[in-house]
């Protein structure tokens, strides 16, 4: 068994959970089998004072 490590930006405009699920979710259509997740980063963009998007950097670990 090999496990692998990837790391992926997630976005999304309503929260950083979302940000993250989203990363996990393309991560697992590409990859496999994902067996854990790293939240290495979290940041967002401001627009007139309101946050408006939320990023998310991730580690996944994932078995071939």
């Amino acid at each position: 068994m090999h496990v692998k490590v990837a790391e992926l930006v997630g976005e999304s405009k309503d929260s950083w959970k979302d940000a993250v699920s989203t990363a996990v979710g393309e991560a697992a259509q590409k990859l496999g089998n994902i067996t854990g997740v790293e939240v290495i980063n979290m940041t967002g963009k401001v627009e007139n004072g309101r946050l408006t998007e939320y990023k998310a950097n991730v580690k996944v670990v994932y078995v071939e």
